[in-house]
This record gives C-alpha cells, structure tokens and sequence, in this order.
C-alpha cells in the first residue's frame, strides 16, 4: 500500500540530500515521480542540498492545490509512481491533507522532508499537519550537532549575528549564510539560554554552573 512518509530533523541535517538521493533511487528504478518544493534557499523552482546536489522542482504556492495538480497530470496520461516533497514545513495545512488524499485515493507513495519547529521552538502548520496525518514520521539520522559538540534539536535564528526569539514564522536564510539574516542549529541547552557560537567565542557569556 502507498504510504505517506515524514522525514524531519533540524536544519543542516540532510533532508534536501535525502529527498534527492530519494527520487535518484527511485527513478534509476524505472519509477516516475513528480518533485516538489518550497522556498529553497537556491531559489524557486529548485531543490538544493549543502553537499552540491540540485534539481529542477515544482514550486508549492500557497494557492497549489497538489492533489488536482497530480489528477490532471495523470488524466494526461503522465504516469506518477512516487512523489517527493521538500521544505514541506512551508506548504499549508491543506496541501498536508491534499498529500494524504493523494496517497490514498491515487495510490502514490509520498515522501515529505522538512523541519519540524521554527526559530521559536513552535511548530510549522506544514509540520504538525505532517505529524498528525503521516502514515510514519522518522527522524533524520545524519545529527546535526550544536557548536558545543552535543546533537542539535533547535533551529536558531540571528540578525547581525545576534540570535533572536520573536519576528515572523517564515524567514528564508541558510546556516552557512553571511548575510544579515541567517540559522544556526543548536543544542536545547544553548537555544534557551540564547547562546550561539558566535557569543561562545566572544567570552561575553557568563555560564552558569550546569553550563
């Protein structure tokens, strides 16, 4: 049976990879599938992973209705055996919902990548949509770590360097940015107590004693 399956993990820890070794599998199978999208950080139409891999992808606008999308691709006769969807935190709650009707009425395997919570520790409407109606969610095994050494959780976000907590849920920027707007990942620990790499280096941090 189709299923829809829910791959997730903290930035930096190889979604985009997986959903393109995903689909490369698949095709050098002989299956034919559809790649989706949203908002990478190469740009629209693209799926991109921090390794050098990329992809030619269908962008997700909110007002994408996926399943009608896939229905008519296939009264065309196109033949749809998997999809992929990346940066699926971004998509809206419905087009979650659109997925799982897809899986279940057309019978097509659907594999969604994306991170679960946002710089606030709350969940993204893509995300929690994911986790309720997902067939199976797995967390990435490629562990992102936090600059202390321990596994990273939490995704961080920084404006001039300096992490901030509040400001709007979507915000499109890159670990490995240097512009004013950029993520690091972190340990809960360092996240809470708002403590980036950046700052650990600076000395300016007074630890307290279970630091």
């Amino acid at each position: 049976m189709a299923e829809l399956i829910y791959y997730c993990g903290t930035m930096d820890s190889g979604k985009s990879t997986l959903a393109l070794q995903t689909a490369h599998n698949h095709k050098s199978r002989g299956r034919s599938g559809l790649i989706f999208t949203n908002q990478d950080r190469a740009g629209r139409g693209l799926i991109s992973s921090r390794l050098g891999l990329q992809s030619a992808a269908i962008e997700v606008d909110s007002e994408l209705d996926l399943h009608k999308y896939v229905v008519e691709k296939m009264s065309m006769g196109e033949r749809i055996d998997f999809i992929i969807c990346d940066e699926a935190q971004f998509y809206q709650a419905a087009q979650i919902e659109q997925l799982a009707r897809i899986v279940d009425g057309l019978s097509i395997d659907v594999f969604a990548f994306g991170i679960l919570t946002d710089f606030r520790t709350k969940l993204f409407p893509g995300s929690a949509r994911l986790v309720e109606l997902a067939d199976r969610v797995q967390t990435l095994q490629v562990e992102a770590l936090c600059w202390c050494g321990e596994r990273a959780t939490h995704n961080a976000r920084t404006i001039n360097g300096v992490m901030v907590t509040e400001g709007e849920q979507v915000v499109v920027g890159d670990v490995a940015s240097a512009d004013a707007v950029a993520y690091e990942v972190l340990c809960r620990r360092h996240h809470m107590r708002n403590v980036t790499s950046r700052l650990s280096r600076s000395g300016s941090d007074d630890p307290l004693p279970f630091f």
